[in-house]
């Protein structure tokens, strides 16, 4: 007698849909395998909500306190901003040493231009801009196009920066600030309609992000579900949605509670918002990805590498130029020793926000988690009055811990 064994086979899941019940586990393997493809991702906002915890606790709740939330914001600008450019050179493959250096350096030329010489700040900014983004632009011929290792020539950079800074300076402070450029590094945004004992265009803003978050996520996962791909199950998809709008909305209610959203938290916005597209979508980010991923591969799939270096180092040095004169700005000076230490501050936190040695692998949120990361490792020992000898310690444990777990990651998956 014959058997049917068609008959007991299950027929297939459609795209985005788990083939078992929770009862056989599809639906625990369908979250772990999303799991794993993000785990570095979802690992550092693991650590950071832990991180928040732990020290809102052992420092009585002090850490939340909207004041400090708004100091945390204002400390640690710059090194996002910074952060978000070294993560795009270190997914091409290569290292900026001489962005601390070079942060200082237009801080200076800054304090020149409009404390001497009495240029307009608006005039001031644009001018700046253009130093940083020449700087990056001969460092990047040098490492593009004349084939010396970035590693040299940002080295060299990050000497030379630093003594045109005292050539600059003439080894004193150089201040004060025009209050327009005063207000990048230490602005809030104005106060406007009825008072609610919040800041009410703060309010507006924050369910903005809400709104774009949740509608960034759902185009997300329906790109995913035309590929066929895995998505989360909708219950724990909602539930990643009502975890991001709480989160927002957290933090939104903190700073409105105090002075509202610092005009440099919407400028670093700005930057996450379109370096995250270009990263995601554009042809540009893809062509760094590859460069960064397979170089070979990408020469003979018709991607200019020199250009895409030289234009990402371009880009680094832009960026260093805006967090120069946003640390400028905030301190309402110019320092010959501004900047000391900003290059690894910005490596570290690319690499604990999930970006590769090999180059290749990483993200701008990623870049974002990472500074946070420290930003609140900082701004926690320091309220514990914590040694900065102690601090330098556990932040060096901290980003060992992390690439140590990409090593293994790689390991693992390879195995």
């Amino acid at each position: 007698m014959s058997t049917d064994v068609t008959a007991k086979t299950p027929a297939p899941a459609p795209p985005g849909k788990s083939g078992g019940s929770a009862t056989d586990g599809g639906l625990l393997q369908l979250v772990l395998n999303g799991l794993r493809r993000n785990m570095r991702q979802y690992g550092m906002l693991i650590a950071l909500g832990l991180i928040v915890a732990l020290f809102a606790v052992w420092t009585d709740g002090d850490l939340l306190l909207p004041r400090n939330v708004s100091n945390l914001v204002l400390q640690n600008s710059y090194i996002l901003i910074l952060a978000i450019g070294m993560m795009l050179v270190i997914i091409a493959g290569h290292i900026d040493l001489s962005v601390g250096s070079l942060t200082a350096f237009v801080g200076a030329f800054a304090a020149v231009l409009t404390v001497q010489h009495d240029v307009p700040w608006p005039v001031a900014v644009v001018l700046c801009l253009l130093m940083g983004a020449v700087a990056g632009a001969v460092q990047g011929f040098f490492i593009a196009y004349g084939g010396i290792p970035s590693f040299i020539v940002t080295l060299a950079g990050m000497l030379i920066f630093r003594g045109l800074t005292e050539i600059l300076l003439e080894g004193q402070t150089l201040g004060p600030f025009p209050d327009g450029l005063q207000k990048m590094g230490n602005g809030f945004l104005p106060a406007t309609g009825p008072d609610t004992n919040y800041h009410n265009l703060t309010l507006l803003l924050g369910l903005a992000l809400i709104v774009f978050a949740v509608l960034q996520e759902v185009r997300d996962r329906k790109r995913q579900q035309e590929f066929s791909l895995d998505v989360l199950p909708r219950n724990i998809f909602l539930l990643k949605l009502v975890s991001i709008s709480a989160a927002i909305l957290v933090v939104t209610m903190l700073l409105a509670s105090y002075k509202g959203a610092p005009i440099i938290l919407l400028i670093l916005g700005v930057l996450v918002v379109g370096y995250g597209y270009v990263m995601r979508n554009a042809v540009f980010g893809r062509h760094i990805y590859a460069i960064g991923g397979n170089l070979p591969a990408a020469k003979l799939s018709g991607v200019r590498d020199k250009k895409v270096t030289f234009l990402v180092f371009v880009n680094m040095g832009a960026l260093a130029a805006l967090a120069g004169m946003a640390i400028a700005a905030r301190l309402n000076a110019a320092s010959p020793k501004a900047g000391l230490n900003y290059e690894l501050e910005a490596i570290a936190s690319a690499f604990i926000g999930g970006a590769s040695m090999s180059g290749g692998v990483g993200t701008v949120l990623g870049a974002i988690i990472g500074g946070l990361v420290l930003g609140v490792l900082n701004n926690g020992m320091n309220l514990l009055s914590v040694g900065s000898d102690w601090q330098q310690v556990i932040k060096g444990l901290a980003l060992l811990a992390a690439v140590g777990f990409d090593v293994w990651n790689k390991r693992k998956v390879g195995s």
